[in-house]
C-alpha cells in the first residue's frame, strides 16, 4: 500500500496553525483542488466530513473522520466511505528552531489490485503534489 509523507516549516503561533487545519470547511476558501468539504457530524474532538475535490479534472470524493488531539497537536484521519479502497493517515505539528514542523501523512490504496503496480507510481506523484499543496496553501494562509 502507498504511503506519502510531507512536510513545510511554518513561520507561527503553533495553536493558529492547528486551528487552521483543524477547520477544514474553509480549506477550499484557499486550497485550488477542493472543491467543497462538509461537516457532516461534529463531536467532541471529532468530525465527519465530506470531501469533493477535483485533481486533474477527476471528481474524487470521500467521507472521513478526523480525530483531534490538541494535546498532542495531531489530528488522525481515516476514510469512511468514498473512492479509494483505503485512504488514512495524520497531521503533525512539531515546534522546531526554524518554526513549526507541519506534516501530513497519507496511507491509502487504489483498490484494484491487478493494475496497482501500474497505478501506484502515479497515485503516490499525485497524492505528494496534493499533500505539498495542501501544505502550501495553509502556509500562506498563516505567513500572509
Amino acid at each position: 500500500m502507498p504511503f506519502v509523507k510531507s512536510e513545510i516549516v511554518i513561520q507561527g503561533d503553533k495553536q493558529k496553525i492547528y486551528d487552521v487545519i483543524q477547520d477544514m470547511a474553509s480549506y477550499p476558501k484557499f486550497m485550488k483542488n477542493l472543491v467543497s468539504v462538509e461537516i457532516l457530524e461534529k463531536g467532541e474532538n471529532y468530525d465527519i466530513s465530506h470531501w469533493v475535490s477535483n485533481v486533474d479534472d477527476r471528481k474524487i470524493v470521500w467521507t472521513e473522520r478526523d480525530d483531534f488531539d490538541p494535546e498532542t497537536f495531531t489530528i488522525t484521519y481515516k476514510q469512511t466511505a468514498g473512492d479509494l479502497k483505503k485512504m488514512e493517515g495524520v497531521w503533525e505539528l512539531v515546534d522546531t528552531e526554524s518554526g513549526v514542523n507541519v506534516s501530513l501523512a497519507v496511507d491509502f490504496e487504489f483498490g484494484i489490485p491487478m493494475i496497482a503496480g501500474l497505478l501506484n507510481p502515479i497515485l503516490v506523484r499525485k497524492v505528494r503534489e496534493n499533500s505539498e499543496d495542501m501544505l502550501r496553501a495553509i502556509k500562506g494562509e498563516i505567513e500572509k
